[in-house]
Parts: structure tokens; C-alpha cells; sequence
């Protein structure tokens, strides 16, 4: 791991990193929040998946998440969206290749080789974290993200149950397999048998999910991607359902941008450390 900067923050320190990934088959970056608790005590963690043409660099310069992750003692890792180099492969338009990794393990070539993202988020970067930072606590993590990476957030808490205690997203896909977004990504990256599709949904995974712990969504009504690729009434409505704890707020006004992000992070912030609380 290379330490590509770091800086003192409210207390604490951010730093930028890069290391080589064995995953990905590249070298990925990450950012990484220690607040000033972890001089003294070893501190939870709290994973953010950004969203479309997105890197590390957008949440850790423009979500504003910092001053009141230092005072609730939590560390943020922020990773990047997709694969990155040269010899990554990519393709036209902005919602699939680089930036469009969509946390997702890729089956299909080209993008079998590199994007792998789901086995990233939940081993690689974690296994690195917990060897690199020992004054983070791994075993006790949430996981959160906004668009994209709301998708990824929810999808990969309910596939990997063990690894999260904790999860909320902000203007999240809830059902890429009844979406435009999904109709690109999904036959590209794992093919087209739609049954396999189904286990990279929330919604769809929602439906076998239990022992639940309440999902905070934040959702501006005015997003231009509410109603066509992000859905949330569908996800509003399979939890209905299957009694899964949700609290969903319509926020009037708001839109898709890290303006909607900076204005609620601090309540999603507060949820997590509900949970997350030794």
C-alpha cells in the first residue's frame, strides 16, 4: 500500500491511498478517514460506494461527512467505482466500463478480467483495511452509498449479511433489473440469463432477506432519475411486505447531486453509529 497523501481533518486524518488489487488485476485507491478517537481506542468503520463516474475523490471532497464522523468516533472508507488503466477495458457512455462497475462480479469478457468489484468492496479492501489500520475495529461496519453505489450498498448487505451491521443509501437503485441502467450492465458484465440478474437487486433480495435492522433512504423528489432507474417505491413496497424495518423520507426539492448528499449525511451518519456503538 502507498500512501498517496493525508492531512489533518477536524481532529483526525484523511489520507489517500493507492495498492495493487489482486481482485481487480490493477491498482485501485481508496480514502480513508481516521477520527481522532482512534489515537486512543480502536474505532468502527463505515464503507460509502459512490455512484456513477464517480471516484474516491467526489464523497471525500464534496459529501462534507467529516467534521461529524469525527465526533462520533467513526473511520470512512471511501473506495473507487470500477477498475482503473490502460489496459482495463471500457466502452461508450458513462453508465457502463470505467466508473460503472456497479459492485458487481463480472462473468463475460472482456470485463471478467478486472471487474470484480463486489469481491473487492467485500474482501480485498476490507482484508487490507484490517491489516494496514489495527486501530479499526472491521468487526464492526455499515455500509452506505448514493445511486450506484445505493444499489451496492443494499445489494451487498444482503448478500453478505455477516459483514454489516449497519445499512442506509441515498437515492439508490432499487431494481437495476427493472430499470434502462440494468437492461446496459447486465448482459454485459454476467450475462443475460435474468434469473442471475435478480441477485444483484435489493428488491429482488429483499424478498428472502431476515433479521433486518432498520434501512435509512433518502430520497429528493427532485431527481431526475427517481421514477425511470431508481425506484424507490418498489423497494418502499417489498419492504412493506416482508416487514422489513425502512424508513424512506421524500425529501422536497432535492435533487441527484452531492448538494442532496451534504445536506443529509449527517443523519445517515447517526444511524450508522446507532449501530455500530460498542
Amino acid at each position: 500500500m502507498e500512501t498517496i497523501e493525508t492531512h489533518l481533518c477536524h481532529g483526525g486524518t484523511l489520507g489517500i491511498y493507492r495498492h495493487d488489487s489482486a481482485v481487480t488485476n490493477c491498482s485501485m485507491h481508496f480514502s480513508l478517514f481516521l477520527p481522532p478517537q482512534a489515537k486512543t481506542q480502536r474505532v468502527p468503520v463505515l464503507y460509502f460506494l459512490s455512484g456513477l463516474t464517480c471516484t474516491e475523490e467526489n464523497f471525500t471532497f464534496k459529501a462534507g461527512a467529516y467534521r461529524h464522523a469525527a465526533k462520533l468516533g467513526l473511520a470512512l472508507v471511501v473506495c473507487d467505482t470500477s477498475p482503473r488503466g490502460d489496459d482495463v477495458a471500457d466502452a461508450e457512455g458513462y453508465d457502463i466500463g470505467k466508473g460503472a462497475g456497479f459492485y458487481i462480479d463480472a462473468t463475460q469478457d472482456p470485463w471478467a478480467k478486472n471487474y470484480q468489484m463486489e469481491s473487492y468492496v467485500t474482501k480485498d479492501l476490507p482484508n487490507l483495511i484490517a491489516a494496514e489500520f489495527p486501530q479499526i475495529d472491521t468487526k464492526r461496519a455499515g455500509i452506505f452509498g448514493h445511486s450506484m453505489g445505493g444499489h451496492g450498498a443494499l445489494t451487498l448487505f444482503f448478500r453478505h449479511r455477516d459483514l454489516y451491521k449497519s445499512i442506509s443509501a441515498l437515492a439508490p437503485i432499487c431494481s437495476p433489473t427493472q430499470c434502462a441502467w440494468g437492461d446496459k450492465i447486465f448482459p454485459a458484465y454476467i450475462g443475460n440469463d435474468r434469473e442471475e440478474w435478480k441477485n444483484h437487486d435489493a428488491v429482488m433480495l429483499a424478498t428472502k432477506a431476515k433479521d433486518v435492522p432498520e434501512i435509512l433512504i433518502d430520497q429528493g423528489l427532485e431527481d431526475q432519475f427517481m421514477s425511470t432507474n431508481l425506484r424507490p417505491d418498489l423497494f418502499e413496497a417489498v419492504a412493506k411486505e416482508h416487514n422489513i424495518p425502512l424508513k424512506m423520507r421524500y425529501q422536497a426539492g432535492y435533487d441527484h447531486s452531492y448538494y442532496f448528499i451534504q445536506t443529509f449525511i449527517d443523519d445517515h451518519l447517526d444511524h450508522h453509529a446507532k449501530f455500530l456503538k460498542d
